[in-house]
């Protein structure tokens, strides 16, 4: 079956299955046997696309992999030997043959370009527009990790494909699994619903030690641009900083809360902790307040600092009482808290969200159901973005300058480098990258 034909079938049968009143997940069987299989493609076969193809082939119903990409061939190896030891009662799922395993800075196009269904987008986050706005040009449903974007151009540019991919009726997951975790979806209703009143304050953290060191030595390279790119969370142009790659889960349930846009931040950060040359350039703190139209503000703390106070969570003070939020499932940590009455507290189940992600857009594609993450996920990127400016710069900014003057941080031919590209920055004849200096860095354009 063609790659036109067999996404108009899904189409069709989604639209008869919504008819048969098949709404409430996906059923095997519901289709036409042989023919309702989701061929997915992955880009990005590191730690989290490796887990994300996972949890997509754990989805019901027939699903297959059949095509991936990375820069590097060490990956894409790793990650097939590791999906196929997890899938062999049911080996069918990961169906890549050897023409289907793409490696270089293009592989992103050969894998979209392949007879799939969907496309996952897991590179570093600097890669995510280009290859967002690619996938929605060729029609393709797309599940990509947050953040989409590392800067205003590139939240600006996901934001137009988004509008696209709405057009075709594209499904569009972004990877912020606390949307999708039953303790938030109990409790952060609970609040819209009025129950601590109108929110005043929040107060969303990710505190923690840190991530993992370096991945090549410069002599183990080709090239300036291969040595940032395995490394990539150091280099803001790939990571966005830290308060963007990790942070942005908080400050993205802050704005779930609020359900407003700040107006303006302002802030401050530095590197006290994480400062030697082969951290790259980025920064190992930022606090950030963030001021909403109606006074209400928003503190946010994230810090990668060893053998330090850690604390990864989100609250929010009201005017009839607080709320405590945490990704763990312990009861303690989610809460709502009036001033006068019975606090309730969450103590249902919490299955995995990383999965439920999967499933609830692998059943809308199924069902033909509306889903669209991208502009959700888009601001939440652009909240964190806004952040970094202002750490960087140590100047005040609005939510509009930021968004429509932001300057770009990616090269301008994201969409073609190549291994002798030269990166944004590089570093001095000591092999030191230049650091953002509060009231010397300039974020605008």
């Amino acid at each position: 079956m063609s790659d036109k034909t067999r996404r108009d079938f899904l189409k069709q049968t989604s639209t008869t299955a919504l008819a048969a009143g098949i709404l409430g997940g996906l059923q095997s069987g519901a289709f036409a046997a042989g023919s309702d299989t989701i061929r997915v493609g992955l880009v990005g076969c590191g730690g989290r696309g490796s887990g994300a193809a996972r949890q997509a082939l754990s989805t019901e119903g027939n699903v297959q992999l059949v095509a991936v990409g990375d820069a590097f061939v060490e990956s894409v190896d790793a990650s097939l030997t590791a999906l196929k030891k997890a899938f062999e009662t049911k080996p069918e799922r990961v169906a890549v043959d050897d023409d289907h395993k793409f490696v270089g800075l293009d592989a992103y196009r050969k894998v979209i370009d392949s007879d799939v269904d969907l496309v996952i987008l897991a590179t570093p986050p600097g890669f995510r527009p280009t290859h967002f706005e690619y996938a929605v040009e060729k029609g393709r449903h797309v599940f990509m990790e947050k953040p989409v974007a590392v800067d205003a151009p590139g939240v600006r540019q996901v934001l137009a494909a988004a509008q696209k991919a709405k057009a075709q009726q594209l499904k569009v997951g972004v990877g912020l699994q606390r949307r999708h975790q039953n303790c938030y979806l109990d409790i952060v209703p609970r609040i819209h619903d009025g129950a601590i009143g109108d929110i005043t304050a929040l107060r969303v953290y990710w505190n923690s030690g840190g991530v993992w060191e370096p991945r090549r030595a410069r002599d183990q390279v080709r090239s300036e641009l291969e040595y940032q790119v395995w490394s990539w969370y150091y280099y803001n142009w790939l990571s966005g900083d830290h308060i963007c790659e990790q942070h942005i889960h908080n400050l993205d349930v802050g704005l779930w809360l609020k359900q407003q846009l700040p107006v303006k931040a302002r802030g401050m950060g530095g590197r006290e902790v994480r400062a030697d040359k082969r951290y790259g350039e980025i920064f190992d703190h930022h606090a950030v307040e963030y001021f909403f139209a109606d006074g209400t503000v928003m503190s946010s703390t994230c810090s990668h600092m060893a053998n330090c106070y850690s604390d990864v969570s989100e609250h929010a003070i009201g005017t009839k009482g607080t709320v405590d939020l945490n990704s763990n499932s312990s009861p303690k940590d989610n809460r709502i808290t009036p001033f006068s009455g019975e606090a309730f507290v969450y103590r249902g189940e919490n299955p995995d969200p990383y999965q439920v992600e999967h499933d609830t857009l692998f059943a809308a594609i199924r069902n033909g159901e509306t889903y669209d993450e991208a502009e959700s996920g888009a601001l939440s990127t652009m909240a964190s973005v806004l952040g970094r400016m202002c750490t960087y710069s140590g100047k005040e900014i609005s939510w509009d300058e930021a968004l429509n003057h932001g300057a770009r941080v990616t090269p301008d031919n994201m969409a073609d480098l190549a291994w002798d590209s030269a990166p944004p920055t590089v570093p001095d004849v000591d092999g030191a990258y230049p650091v953002p200096v509060p009231g010397l860095t300039r974020v605008l354009a």
